[in-house]
């Protein structure tokens, strides 16, 4: 005990040297004749306080395009960057600035990389292995993918966003952003993303595979997407599929325009009609944006005075980098002007009236659940001011919500400017039976059967009913989504509704309109529960083109948490079925 405290006073003392042989005039170190080994030390001390260089990226070339609406208005899935084909042993590097909507704190609102094959987006052979966003949240899905392990992902800023899926950390996400993609390690794979505040990471410690149908090409392909934000690209050190962009402005060459309304009302002011219109503009050398109806002209030929179709023309006269272009360009399409609408009333009922709902552990405590109203079969008719009257298309028409309880429930239909209607549905509470499936397991007892590799039977859901199923699920516990998932699709078990996971996300056409949420809590608590819990899950035909999928789970910690899926969308409710699935887990039935 003396020694250590001996040892431990001289490390202090050696400690309190070296600083006092610092403390000279304007900081700087002096030697007063020290040893070298004393002068290196504190040297190294100094040197260990600078922060690192930033890395010097080599062969970079102009690539000078946006990707996303400048306006944050790109959904997901609709603005892609080129492709960037990176070949085995090589190391793509990118440069852009990352815009970030000011008045949007949704976290997932940024960018993600997907990393592909060598295969067109959605083609023939089309394979990916997952997608890394820039923002992380240990107990969300910041990435994802079939070759994309999670536990190998590492940020310098971890989010926590709240229930409205909002964090004022995805701000820090903006500005210049390097991205490197790494395939020079025979033993790695690598992906850093890294702007001025925040460094994300994923460093898998083994070479990729090769997801080709030729063997002999182990190229692969990076893509970037934005939702809600844009970018600004500038750099690659790769060459692009169809080309580079140059950094010289561009003209104009010509435009589409989107998101025109079929129908105004006379008299309304042009600007005004067709402020929710943009145009794809496409400049020389095929780069191509987005520009809202704020940066276009427009006319209407006649005039909007007088009901009747009207020819629009468009007309866009900035460069790439806005400036007055040398020959403006014009775009024209037609719409027509009708008279304000009067009042509306239902002439025909919706195809569907009968609501169904379920109420499980995992819905209990909802004291303000609502299902959408379905307008399919539904014909209003509206009177115009002048006294004449036709048929409103539906999509020109908004619904109130139905609101989930047993009862006769009215819908307000409403038109133009506060003109509105009711529609009278009946709500019922759905009735529950069990299933079974026919086999005792599904999935390898071990754990190691992949996602999807592996069914239960297909179970159809009649309109009105909720069918539950009970089992066991053993999990790897390698990943929060090692665990059963819900499948949900037609009677061919081809075409895909939906499937949703035990850990709160899913994906599927019909997924993106649900509301959905879960107790797990902290996420490493209850994955270590889900290895032997006892699940029911209960999936109900809403009989309004929608389906919900609720979750009771019973860990093997003692605590039982919950899952619901509401209002999964894009529903035949004629042609609705349910199997489960595995990823890293098996399922056992009829204990």
């Amino acid at each position: 005990m003396r020694l250590v405290k001996k040892i431990a006073y001289a490390c202090y003392s050696l400690t309190f040297g070296l600083l006092a042989l610092t403390s000279c005039t304007d900081g700087e170190l002096y030697d007063v004749n020290a040893p070298d080994w004393i002068s290196d030390k504190i040297q190294e001390i100094e040197d260990s306080k600078k922060q690192p260089e930033e890395e010097v990226l080599e062969g970079m070339q102009e690539d000078v395009y946006t990707i996303g609406n400048t306006d944050f208005t790109s959904s997901w899935w609709a603005a892609f960057s080129k492709y960037y084909v990176v070949p085995d042993g090589e190391k793509w590097n990118a440069v852009f600035n990352l815009h970030i909507n000011p008045t949007d704190n949704t976290y997932y609102k940024n960018f993600v990389l997907v990393i592909t094959n060598d295969a067109d987006r959605g083609g023939t052979g089309y394979t990916e292995y997952g997608a890394i966003r820039f923002d992380f949240a240990a107990a969300l899905n910041s990435e994802w993918g079939d070759y994309i392990d999670r536990q190998y992902i590492s940020s310098t800023l971890i989010f926590s966003p709240d229930e409205s899926n909002i964090d004022a950390n995805v701000q820090k996400l903006g500005g210049k952003v390097t991205l490197t993609v790494d395939r020079t390690s025979e033993n790695a794979f690598t992906v850093k993303i890294t702007n001025s505040e925040v460094t994300k990471i994923y460093k898998q410690p083994y070479k990729e595979e090769n997801l080709n149908t030729d063997a002999n090409n182990a190229n692969i392909r990076c893509f970037l997407v934005t939702e809600g934000s844009y970018i600004d690209f500038l750099q690659t050190n790769i060459v692009p599929i169809g080309g580079l962009t140059s950094a010289e402005d561009k003209n104009p060459v010509s435009m589409v325009l989107q998101d025109i309304p079929d129908q105004v009302n006379v008299g309304t002011p042009l600007e005004e009609a067709m402020a929710d219109v943009s145009a794809i503009i496409t400049f020389e050398e095929g780069v191509t944006k987005t520009v809202p109806a704020a940066e276009l002209t427009f006319s209407a030929i006649p005039d909007m005075e007088q009901p009747g179709v009207k020819t629009l023309v468009a007309i866009y006269n900035k460069t790439f980098k806005g400036e007055n272009c040398d020959k403006p360009i014009m775009a024209s399409t037609t719409f027509e002007a009708v008279e304000k609408i009067a009042s509306i009333e239902v002439t025909t009922p919706p195809s569907h009236t009968r609501y169904y709902y379920y109420t499980s552990a995992a819905t209990a405590s909802l004291t303000d659940r609502t299902m959408v109203f379905d307008p399919t079969g539904l014909v209003v008719t509206a009177t115009y001011t002048d006294g004449s009257t036709r048929t409103v298309d539906n999509a020109r028409l908004s619904f109130s919500a139905v609101p989930a309880k047993a009862g006769s429930q009215s819908v307000t239909i409403t038109a133009g400017e506060e003109v509105t209607a009711t529609v009278e549905v009946t709500v019922f509470e759905s009735t529950v039976s069990e299933v079974r499936n026919t086999a005792n397991m599904v999935g390898a007892e071990d754990n190691s059967t992949g996602f999807g590799a592996a069914f239960s039977d297909y179970f159809s859901i009649p309109m009105g009913e909720t069918k539950s199923i009970t089992f066991t699920n053993y999990s790897n516990l390698a990943n929060f989504w090692n665990n059963f998932v819900v499948v949900l699709r037609k009677a061919n078990y081809i075409d895909e509704y939906a499937f949703v996971r035990a850990d709160n996300w899913g994906m599927g056409n019909g997924y993106d309109a649900c509301v959905h949420s879960g107790t797990q809590g902290d996420l490493n608590t209850w994955l270590a529960g889900m290895n032997g819990a006892k699940v029911t899950v209960y999936v109900t035909n809403c009989g309004n083109s929608t389906a919900d999928v609720q979750a009771v789970m019973e860990g093997t910690t003692g605590t039982t948490s919950t899952q619901y899926y509401l209002g999964i969308n894009t529903v035949n409710p004629d042609d609705l079925h349910f199997a489960l699935t595995v990823d890293g887990c098996h399922l056992v039935f009829n204990e």
